[in-house]
């Protein structure tokens, strides 16, 4: 009796092992893994990844860790990185100009065409860069958690899907950790002027910014749909167990408007304003981690309609 308990403790531990390690597991979004990221990113020991700052520069070297894992290849201009310089222009500060960095892992597929999938992962230090709402702010640390670690979080956990789900998908894609976002969109307009892969061979863009403080209420804002003819054939037969809204324009505060700029068709993904946004008071235990999970399941879908069509279009919205 013993020998059979231990043999069938044996099989079940094996078949743990075969469950975690398919490609069923790894298809799916993991709680654990999007909050492994966000506590990392918004803890105070990141001091708020004020551009410039040494704790960004953890964070870039916390996104190029993943990506390596992840077995992506580098695709910046020195390795995994795009350096470029930013100036604070809100306030006036003596280190006006900062060196910032994109970080850039590719899924090469042998595929014509890419998708790009971003998120920025910078935020505003300790207020002294501007931008803070807190009046009493400048000082305290921005912790960011929503803004924007939860689109980085977002960011990874996507690259790990598509880098270990044993498909090799129809298109590639490009996953970019942009620096310098708070600053004015700088690392997002500095690839698109500066692009490290042909701005014409993008299928899309998809942004996420802000996507860790879901409000039923008014749902999920879906921001790019009008930028091409292709998505209402994408989200045909779509859905989710969240309420989210599509909206036409390209245009918005974040880094899909550089892409837009250039004629790429883009969507921006974000749960939407509160009262933390800007503040010290943006901080992890605030963020609604099943919705997160809701949020990327259906980016999910969208990704993988989007690779059932041809070269998309693009149309301007406004």
């Amino acid at each position: 009796m013993k020998n059979l308990a231990k043999q069938i403790s044996i099989y079940f531990s094996i078949l743990v092992l075969l469950v975690a390690n398919s490609p069923l597991a790894t298809a799916q979004i993991v709680e654990k893994n999007l909050k492994k990221h966000i506590s990392y990113l918004s803890s105070d020991k990141m001091k708020g990844r004020g551009t410039g700052s040494k704790e960004v520069s953890k964070a870039a070297d916390y996104i190029e860790k993943h990506f390596k894992k992840y077995n992506l290849a580098p695709k910046g201009e020195q390795g995994f990185r795009q350096t470029f310089t930013a100036k604070v222009r809100r306030v006036i500060v003596q280190d006006s100009i900062r060196q910032a960095d994109n970080v850039i892992g590719f899924l090469d597929n042998q595929a014509p065409y890419t998708i790009v999938i971003g998120a920025h992962y910078d935020h505003l230090g300790t207020g002294h860069q501007g931008s803070s709402k807190d009046s009493l702010g400048v000082g305290k640390i921005h912790n960011g958690a929503d803004d924007n670690s939860s689109g980085v979080a977002g960011l990874l956990e996507l690259a790990r899907i598509y880098a270990t789900n044993d498909v090799v998908e129809p298109f590639n894609f490009l996953f970019i950790g942009f620096g310098a976002e708070e600053l004015g969109l700088v690392g997002s307009r500095y690839f698109t002027e500066h692009p490290t892969i042909p701005l014409e061979s993008i299928q899309w863009m998809l942004n996420m910014d802000m996507i860790g403080r879901y409000n039923p209420d008014n749902g999920l804002a879906i921001i790019g749909y009008g930028t091409s003819s292709k998505f209402p054939a994408i989200f045909e037969g779509i859905t989710s167990d969240i309420r989210f809204n599509l909206s036409k324009d390209g245009n918005g505060g974040s880094d899909q408007t550089s892409f837009y700029k250039k004629n790429i068709p883009v969507l921006f993904f974000h749960t939407g304003g509160h009262d933390d946004y800007h503040k010290p008071t943006d901080d992890e235990d605030k963020i609604n981690y099943p919705a997160m999970i809701s949020i990327l399941e259906l980016e999910k879908k969208v990704l993988d309609n989007s690779m059932k069509q041809d070269k998309m279009d693009f149309q301007w919205t406004n």
